[in-house]
């Protein structure tokens, strides 16, 4: 009988220790959630072309490609805002990566002209830097017209003034630097392994990449309009091979995140630019917002907070809410912050000159 029990609780520890050992990632691992968005569906077909193209069918074709070759890698998650033929409100769209906790959101459309204009460009959120930009970007938002109660939903925007989205880009251009290298890794894809031509990374003001909080872009594969990119797009080996770029530019992205420090979240920040917030000892602050823009760091531009202070890396100003040395006071100021609507806000440090997020 003791042999017997011996050996259960022998066999037992091993079944423990095998399984603890074939188990090679940490608890608390969690996938790379990737939300891929097929522009337009259902009744709105998206940009006319007199070829009978459909920038809405295009769109989807691409999207699934993509999603089938990211579904590959058991680290990543692939969800989409639609599979099928179906009518999508922009407003959902960002919903549906708002609540996975998306990574990355991706938009996929199909570009078109009067002209016989062509190539491939990428667009992340911001505002409007020439009049084309905004036509694109206007062009694209004018699907919340087939939206019920659209007036109510979208009543802050005005698809006819550039500058009605200048406080709409505030916050989610904290995504910004992001954003800005996952298009640049797409456009390199296309201009460099598909020899396709490079319209370059640009911003403009889209509605559905407004209603995202992670690094977001919106991806124009081509002109439908084009005699020979649009029978490029339409047809299976075009359509795979644009999703083997754009997949390969995330995996790509995806990678740099894990492997080192590519959302800044532990930055060496020169002391130049930080002069006037950086004292001898490590001190507290709450990042609130991210932008390519200089606001003035007033309360009235920040929903009534005082203690703004804007400081400037790289390309973007960052906005910090709060400034002391004590950690419970920062969590205070953390909670103020949230409480007036900067939902993503977070705790930061700095110390001779090293910014850093505090979990």
């Amino acid at each position: 009988m003791k042999t017997n029990i011996s050996f259960i609780i022998v066999f037992t520890l091993s079944l423990l220790c095998s399984n603890s050992f074939s188990n090679d990632k940490p608890i608390d691992f969690k996938k790379f959630v990737v939300v891929i968005d097929a522009g337009h569906g259902g009744k709105d077909p998206g940009k006319p072309s007199k070829t009978g193209i459909k920038e809405k069918d295009v769109a989807l074709k691409i999207a699934l490609l993509i999603g089938e070759e990211l579904g590959k890698n058991k680290e990543i998650e692939v969800l989409y805002t639609r599979k099928t033929d179906v009518f999508v409100e922009l407003d959902r769209r960002g919903e549906i990566a708002n609540k996975a906790k998306a990574d990355l959101f991706i938009s996929i459309h199909c570009n078109a002209h009067t002209s016989q204009a062509s190539g491939a460009e990428t667009y992340v959120l911001g505002l409007h830097r020439n009049n084309t930009n905004f036509e694109v970007a206007k062009a694209e938002n004018e699907v919340i017209f087939l939206e019920d109660n659209y007036e109510e939903k979208y009543a802050q925007y005005n698809l006819n003034s550039p500058e009605s989205l200048i406080g709409l880009t505030l916050m989610q251009e904290e995504f910004l630097d992001q954003s800005i290298q996952l298009a640049s890794l797409v456009q390199d894809n296309f201009r460099e392994k598909l020899n396709r031509k490079d319209r370059s990374v640009k911003q403009a003001g889209f509605v559905v990449l407004h209603q995202t909080v992670m690094p977001s872009v919106l991806i124009e594969t081509g002109f439908i309009t084009n005699n020979e990119e649009g029978k490029y797009l339409n047809s299976s080996t075009g359509q795979k091979e644009i999703a083997h770029a754009i997949a390969t530019a995330i995996e790509e992205y995806r990678e740099n995140v894990s492997a080192n420090d590519f959302l800044g979240i532990t930055k060496v920040v020169p002391a130049v630019e930080v002069k006037d917030i950086v004292s001898d000892g490590e001190v507290y602050m709450v990042q609130i917002a991210a932008s390519s823009k200089s606001v003035e760091p007033k309360s009235y531009n920040f929903k009534g907070l005082g203690e703004i202070t804007r400081a400037k890396e790289g390309k973007l100003y960052k906005y910090y809410y709060g400034d002391t040395s004590n950690y419970s006071e920062i969590q205070r100021k953390l909670s103020e912050a949230k409480a007036k609507g900067y939902k993503s806000a977070y705790i930061v440090s700095f110390k001779n000159g090293v910014k850093r997020k505090v979990n």
